[in-house]
Protein backbone atom coordinates (compact mmCIF):
# COMPACT_ATOMS: atom_id res chain seq x y z
CA UNK A 1 0.00 0.00 0.00
CA UNK A 2 1.47 3.28 -1.31
CA UNK A 3 1.15 6.23 0.66
CA UNK A 4 -0.91 7.55 -1.66
CA UNK A 5 -3.64 5.14 -0.80
CA UNK A 6 -4.10 6.62 2.88
CA UNK A 7 -7.43 7.23 3.55
CA UNK A 8 -6.85 10.02 6.15
CA UNK A 9 -3.68 11.93 4.04
CA UNK A 10 -3.58 15.15 5.20
CA UNK A 11 -1.25 18.12 4.06
CA UNK A 12 1.62 17.13 6.86
CA UNK A 13 2.19 14.02 5.52
CA UNK A 14 2.23 15.08 1.82
CA UNK A 15 4.47 17.93 2.38
CA UNK A 16 7.22 15.43 4.01
CA UNK A 17 6.80 12.77 1.46
CA UNK A 18 7.37 15.16 -1.48
CA UNK A 19 10.57 17.26 0.40
CA UNK A 20 11.84 13.26 1.03
CA UNK A 21 12.00 12.79 -2.40
CA UNK A 22 13.24 16.70 -3.76
CA UNK A 23 15.86 16.83 -1.08
CA UNK A 24 16.78 12.80 -1.91
CA UNK A 25 17.47 14.11 -5.95
CA UNK A 26 18.89 16.98 -5.04
CA UNK A 27 21.48 15.28 -2.20
CA UNK A 28 22.29 12.57 -5.28
CA UNK A 29 22.99 15.08 -7.40
CA UNK A 30 25.16 17.26 -5.28
CA UNK A 31 26.99 13.90 -4.25
CA UNK A 32 27.98 13.23 -7.76
CA UNK A 33 29.70 17.48 -8.34
CA UNK A 34 31.07 17.55 -5.03
CA UNK A 35 32.35 14.00 -3.47
CA UNK A 36 32.52 15.05 0.38
CA UNK A 37 30.21 13.14 2.64
CA UNK A 38 29.07 16.22 4.32
CA UNK A 39 27.96 18.02 1.26
CA UNK A 40 25.07 16.07 0.05
CA UNK A 41 23.74 16.00 3.96
CA UNK A 42 23.81 19.72 4.01
CA UNK A 43 21.84 20.00 0.51
CA UNK A 44 19.30 17.05 1.86
CA UNK A 45 18.72 19.24 5.35
CA UNK A 46 18.24 22.47 3.32
CA UNK A 47 16.24 21.35 0.66
CA UNK A 48 14.03 19.08 3.01
CA UNK A 49 13.23 22.25 5.47
CA UNK A 50 12.74 24.54 2.79
CA UNK A 51 10.59 22.46 0.49
CA UNK A 52 9.15 20.68 3.42
CA UNK A 53 7.61 24.77 4.84
CA UNK A 54 7.16 26.16 0.97
CA UNK A 55 4.95 22.88 -0.02
CA UNK A 56 3.41 22.52 3.50
CA UNK A 57 2.38 26.23 3.74
CA UNK A 58 1.23 26.26 -0.06
CA UNK A 59 -1.02 23.59 0.04
CA UNK A 60 -2.53 24.05 3.80
CA UNK A 61 -3.32 27.59 2.70
CA UNK A 62 -4.98 26.58 -0.67
CA UNK A 63 -6.47 23.63 1.25
CA UNK A 64 -8.45 25.07 3.51
CA UNK A 65 -9.56 28.24 1.74
CA UNK A 66 -11.40 25.66 -0.74
CA UNK A 67 -12.84 23.58 2.12
CA UNK A 68 -13.67 26.98 4.63
CA UNK A 69 -15.29 28.38 1.29
CA UNK A 70 -17.18 25.03 1.01
CA UNK A 71 -18.35 24.97 4.84
CA UNK A 72 -19.27 28.67 4.69
CA UNK A 73 -21.61 27.39 1.75
CA UNK A 74 -23.10 24.05 3.68
CA UNK A 75 -24.13 26.44 7.02
CA UNK A 76 -24.38 29.49 5.49
CA UNK A 77 -22.99 31.35 8.62
CA UNK A 78 -20.21 33.97 8.82
CA UNK A 79 -17.89 33.68 12.19
CA UNK A 80 -16.41 36.70 14.46
CA UNK A 81 -12.99 37.01 14.46
CA UNK A 82 -13.06 35.21 18.00
CA UNK A 83 -14.49 32.18 16.54
CA UNK A 84 -12.33 32.35 13.18
CA UNK A 85 -9.22 32.16 15.74
CA UNK A 86 -10.77 29.03 17.44
CA UNK A 87 -11.66 26.79 14.29
CA UNK A 88 -8.09 28.28 12.56
CA UNK A 89 -5.54 27.84 15.51
CA UNK A 90 -7.26 25.29 18.37
CA UNK A 91 -9.60 23.06 16.64
CA UNK A 92 -7.98 20.04 15.23
CA UNK A 93 -7.89 20.57 10.96
CA UNK A 94 -10.30 18.19 9.47
CA UNK A 95 -8.86 15.51 6.47
CA UNK A 96 -10.27 15.63 3.34
CA UNK A 97 -11.90 12.61 4.05
CA UNK A 98 -13.35 13.60 6.95
CA UNK A 99 -15.21 17.13 5.27
CA UNK A 100 -16.24 14.49 2.29
CA UNK A 101 -18.04 12.59 5.04
CA UNK A 102 -19.73 16.44 6.06
CA UNK A 103 -20.57 17.20 2.47
CA UNK A 104 -22.21 13.98 2.53
CA UNK A 105 -24.17 13.87 4.50
CA UNK A 106 -25.04 17.99 4.29
CA UNK A 107 -26.43 16.62 0.55
CA UNK A 108 -28.66 14.44 1.99
CA UNK A 109 -29.81 16.44 4.42
CA UNK A 110 -30.80 18.91 1.58
CA UNK A 111 -32.06 16.21 -0.37
CA UNK A 112 -34.71 15.29 2.57
CA UNK A 113 -35.46 19.18 2.87
CA UNK A 114 -36.22 18.90 -0.72
CA UNK A 115 -38.72 15.81 -1.18
CA UNK A 116 -40.23 17.97 2.22
CA UNK A 117 -40.81 21.12 0.34
CA UNK A 118 -42.02 19.27 -3.00
CA UNK A 119 -44.26 16.96 -0.44
CA UNK A 120 -45.54 20.37 0.94
CA UNK A 121 -45.98 22.36 -1.93
CA UNK A 122 -48.22 19.02 -3.92
CA UNK A 123 -50.24 19.58 -0.35
CA UNK A 124 -50.29 23.18 -1.10
CA UNK A 125 -51.71 22.93 -4.47
CA UNK A 126 -54.16 19.97 -3.75
CA UNK A 127 -55.58 22.23 -0.54
CA UNK A 128 -55.85 25.02 -2.72
CA UNK A 129 -58.05 23.31 -5.31
CA UNK A 130 -59.79 21.34 -2.82
CA UNK A 131 -60.66 24.45 -0.86
CA UNK A 132 -61.76 26.71 -4.04
CA UNK A 133 -63.95 23.71 -5.16
CA UNK A 134 -65.52 23.41 -1.75
CA UNK A 135 -66.21 27.32 -1.97
CA UNK A 136 -67.73 27.10 -5.38
CA UNK A 137 -70.74 24.85 -4.86
CA UNK A 138 -72.54 26.66 -2.03
CA UNK A 139 -71.44 30.26 -3.91
CA UNK A 140 -73.04 28.79 -7.03
CA UNK A 141 -75.72 27.77 -5.72
CA UNK A 142 -76.41 30.95 -3.81
CA UNK A 143 -75.87 33.06 -7.06
CA UNK A 144 -78.23 31.18 -8.52
CA UNK A 145 -81.39 30.93 -6.42
CA UNK A 146 -80.70 35.11 -5.92
CA UNK A 147 -80.64 35.35 -9.39
CA UNK A 148 -83.54 33.63 -9.90
CA UNK A 149 -85.60 35.30 -7.56
CA UNK A 150 -83.95 38.61 -8.68
CA UNK A 151 -85.09 37.94 -12.29
CA UNK A 152 -88.91 37.49 -11.12
CA UNK A 153 -89.23 34.85 -8.96
CA UNK A 154 -89.38 36.88 -6.14
CA UNK A 155 -92.97 38.23 -6.85
CA UNK A 156 -93.74 34.13 -7.23
CA UNK A 157 -95.60 32.74 -4.09
CA UNK A 158 -94.94 28.98 -4.94
CA UNK A 159 -91.43 29.49 -5.24
CA UNK A 160 -89.55 32.22 -3.72
CA UNK A 161 -90.13 30.94 0.03
CA UNK A 162 -88.07 27.37 -1.62
CA UNK A 163 -85.29 29.23 -3.19
CA UNK A 164 -84.93 31.98 0.11
CA UNK A 165 -84.85 28.46 2.14
CA UNK A 166 -82.34 26.83 -0.13
CA UNK A 167 -79.83 29.86 -0.35
CA UNK A 168 -80.15 30.15 3.77
CA UNK A 169 -78.85 26.34 3.39
CA UNK A 170 -76.07 27.32 0.84
CA UNK A 171 -75.55 30.15 3.42
CA UNK A 172 -74.74 27.97 6.18
CA UNK A 173 -72.52 25.49 4.65
CA UNK A 174 -69.99 28.32 3.67
CA UNK A 175 -70.47 29.60 7.85
CA UNK A 176 -69.81 26.04 8.29
CA UNK A 177 -67.01 25.64 6.38
CA UNK A 178 -65.14 28.95 7.95
CA UNK A 179 -66.17 28.35 11.80
CA UNK A 180 -63.77 24.69 10.87
CA UNK A 181 -60.77 26.19 9.04
CA UNK A 182 -61.06 28.73 12.04
CA UNK A 183 -60.79 25.85 14.30
CA UNK A 184 -58.10 23.87 12.40
CA UNK A 185 -56.35 26.91 12.11
CA UNK A 186 -56.66 27.92 16.11
CA UNK A 187 -55.61 24.28 17.02
CA UNK A 188 -52.33 24.54 14.73
CA UNK A 189 -51.13 27.47 16.27
CA UNK A 190 -52.11 26.36 19.77
CA UNK A 191 -54.61 29.32 20.19
CA UNK A 192 -57.43 26.95 21.70
CA UNK A 193 -56.14 25.69 24.90
CA UNK A 194 -56.67 21.89 25.91
CA UNK A 195 -58.32 22.44 29.63
CA UNK A 196 -58.37 18.37 30.88
CA UNK A 197 -60.24 17.09 33.48
CA UNK A 198 -61.25 13.70 34.60
CA UNK A 199 -64.59 12.04 33.11
CA UNK A 200 -65.99 8.51 32.05
CA UNK A 201 -65.63 8.05 28.35
CA UNK A 202 -68.75 5.69 28.14
CA UNK A 203 -71.19 8.55 29.36
CA UNK A 204 -69.76 10.66 26.50
CA UNK A 205 -70.46 8.39 24.29
CA UNK A 206 -74.00 7.50 25.30
CA UNK A 207 -74.35 11.51 25.08
CA UNK A 208 -73.59 11.49 21.75
CA UNK A 209 -75.70 8.41 20.87
CA UNK A 210 -78.58 10.18 22.01
CA UNK A 211 -78.12 13.46 20.82
CA UNK A 212 -77.79 11.83 17.01
CA UNK A 213 -80.34 8.68 17.76
CA UNK A 214 -82.96 10.83 14.92
CA UNK A 215 -80.49 11.06 12.34
CA UNK A 216 -79.83 7.34 13.06
CA UNK A 217 -83.16 6.15 12.76
CA UNK A 218 -84.08 7.86 9.70
CA UNK A 219 -81.12 5.38 8.42
CA UNK A 220 -82.82 2.55 10.58
CA UNK A 221 -78.95 2.44 11.42
CA UNK A 222 -78.83 0.95 15.31
CA UNK A 223 -76.24 3.00 17.44
CA UNK A 224 -74.77 0.52 20.60
CA UNK A 225 -71.41 -0.20 22.63
CA UNK A 226 -69.57 -3.40 21.84
CA UNK A 227 -69.76 -6.18 24.24
CA UNK A 228 -67.78 -5.98 27.17
CA UNK A 229 -66.92 -2.77 26.50
CA UNK A 230 -69.74 -0.95 28.06
CA UNK A 231 -67.76 -0.77 31.89
CA UNK A 232 -66.77 2.87 33.33
CA UNK A 233 -63.23 3.86 31.95
CA UNK A 234 -62.45 7.14 33.34
CA UNK A 235 -59.97 9.33 30.84
CA UNK A 236 -58.31 12.57 31.53
CA UNK A 237 -58.94 14.98 28.45
CA UNK A 238 -60.58 17.85 27.55
CA UNK A 239 -64.25 17.00 27.60
CA UNK A 240 -66.28 19.00 25.20
CA UNK A 241 -63.35 18.42 22.38
CA UNK A 242 -63.43 15.13 23.10
CA UNK A 243 -67.04 15.11 22.52
CA UNK A 244 -66.75 16.67 19.15
CA UNK A 245 -64.28 14.24 18.11
CA UNK A 246 -66.49 11.26 19.20
CA UNK A 247 -69.22 13.10 17.20
CA UNK A 248 -67.88 13.97 13.75
CA UNK A 249 -66.51 10.29 13.76
CA UNK A 250 -70.39 8.74 14.94
CA UNK A 251 -71.88 11.71 12.49
CA UNK A 252 -69.67 10.42 9.37
CA UNK A 253 -70.54 6.61 9.99
CA UNK A 254 -74.30 7.90 9.92
CA UNK A 255 -73.63 9.91 6.79
CA UNK A 256 -71.72 7.17 5.11
CA UNK A 257 -73.32 4.10 6.41
CA UNK A 258 -75.16 1.72 4.94
CA UNK A 259 -79.18 1.90 5.04
CA UNK A 260 -80.44 -0.08 8.08
CA UNK A 261 -76.56 -0.75 9.23
CA UNK A 262 -75.12 -0.37 12.86
CA UNK A 263 -72.46 1.69 14.43
CA UNK A 264 -70.64 0.31 17.71
CA UNK A 265 -68.22 2.06 20.16
CA UNK A 266 -65.58 0.02 21.97
CA UNK A 267 -63.23 1.40 24.86
CA UNK A 268 -60.54 -0.62 25.51
CA UNK A 269 -57.50 -0.35 28.40
CA UNK A 270 -54.55 -0.32 26.37
CA UNK A 271 -51.80 -0.38 29.06
CA UNK A 272 -52.10 1.31 32.96
CA UNK A 273 -51.68 4.92 31.23
CA UNK A 274 -53.43 4.39 27.99
CA UNK A 275 -57.54 3.86 26.90
CA UNK A 276 -57.98 3.12 23.23
CA UNK A 277 -61.35 4.31 22.06
CA UNK A 278 -62.86 3.16 18.37
CA UNK A 279 -65.93 3.88 16.29
CA UNK A 280 -67.11 0.93 13.83
CA UNK A 281 -69.50 0.78 11.40
CA UNK A 282 -70.36 -1.57 8.88
CA UNK A 283 -70.69 0.49 5.95
CA UNK A 284 -69.07 0.17 2.38
CA UNK A 285 -65.79 1.08 3.19
CA UNK A 286 -63.13 2.67 2.27
CA UNK A 287 -60.21 1.67 -0.15
CA UNK A 288 -56.93 1.31 1.00
CA UNK A 289 -54.92 3.79 -1.17
CA UNK A 290 -57.37 6.39 0.44
CA UNK A 291 -56.75 5.68 4.06
CA UNK A 292 -53.41 7.26 4.45
CA UNK A 293 -54.88 10.50 3.82
CA UNK A 294 -58.35 10.17 5.12
CA UNK A 295 -57.49 12.88 7.82
CA UNK A 296 -56.37 15.55 5.57
CA UNK A 297 -58.40 18.71 4.74
CA UNK A 298 -60.52 18.25 2.21
CA UNK A 299 -59.89 14.88 0.89
CA UNK A 300 -63.00 12.56 0.34
CA UNK A 301 -62.43 8.80 -1.03
CA UNK A 302 -65.59 8.85 -2.72
CA UNK A 303 -65.89 12.51 -3.80
CA UNK A 304 -69.33 12.11 -5.99
CA UNK A 305 -70.81 10.74 -2.57
CA UNK A 306 -69.52 12.90 -0.63
CA UNK A 307 -71.01 15.94 -2.72
CA UNK A 308 -74.68 14.17 -2.05
CA UNK A 309 -74.50 13.85 1.48
CA UNK A 310 -72.87 17.37 2.36
CA UNK A 311 -70.37 18.30 5.25
CA UNK A 312 -67.68 19.87 4.86
CA UNK A 313 -64.66 17.72 4.19
CA UNK A 314 -62.74 18.95 7.36
CA UNK A 315 -64.46 16.08 9.67
CA UNK A 316 -61.65 14.02 10.44
CA UNK A 317 -58.98 16.67 10.04
CA UNK A 318 -60.52 18.44 13.14
CA UNK A 319 -60.39 15.15 14.79
CA UNK A 320 -56.92 14.42 14.40
CA UNK A 321 -55.40 17.86 15.19
CA UNK A 322 -57.75 17.81 18.64
CA UNK A 323 -56.32 14.28 19.02
CA UNK A 324 -52.44 15.08 18.69
CA UNK A 325 -53.18 18.30 20.61
CA UNK A 326 -53.81 15.74 23.69
CA UNK A 327 -50.81 14.42 22.55
CA UNK A 328 -52.21 11.10 21.68
CA UNK A 329 -52.98 9.41 18.18
CA UNK A 330 -55.72 8.60 15.73
CA UNK A 331 -55.70 5.98 13.47
CA UNK A 332 -58.49 4.37 10.63
CA UNK A 333 -58.75 0.84 9.53
CA UNK A 334 -61.25 0.40 7.19
CA UNK A 335 -62.02 -2.46 4.11
CA UNK A 336 -64.82 -2.11 1.51
CA UNK A 337 -67.61 -4.21 1.96
CA UNK A 338 -66.71 -4.56 5.53
CA UNK A 339 -66.99 -1.60 6.91
CA UNK A 340 -64.89 1.24 8.96
CA UNK A 341 -63.15 2.06 12.24
CA UNK A 342 -61.81 4.72 13.47
CA UNK A 343 -59.73 4.99 16.73
CA UNK A 344 -57.72 6.97 18.96
CA UNK A 345 -56.10 7.08 22.44
CA UNK A 346 -56.49 8.95 25.54
CA UNK A 347 -54.69 9.55 28.80
CA UNK A 348 -56.61 6.86 31.40
CA UNK A 349 -57.29 8.12 35.01
CA UNK A 350 -55.13 5.49 37.47
CA UNK A 351 -58.22 3.90 39.62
Amino acid sequence: MSVFDTKNLSPRILSSFTAVIISSVNALLSLTLQPKWYIPLVVFSLTFIITYYLYYYTLQRFIYRKIKLIYKFIYQTKATRKEEFFYNTILPQKSLDEVNKDVQKWAAQKSQEIEILRANEQFRKEFLMNLAHELRTPIFTIQGYVDTLLGGALDDKSVNRKFLTNASKGIDRLVRLADDLGEISKLESGRIPIVQEAFIIQDLVSDIFEEMSLSAAEKNITLSFKKGTEGSLQVYADKPKIKQVLANLIENAIKYGNEGGSITAGCYVMDDKHVYIEISDNGPGIAEEHLSRVFERFYRADRSRSRTIGGTGLGLAIVKHIVEAHGQTVNARSKPGVGSSFGFTLEMVDS
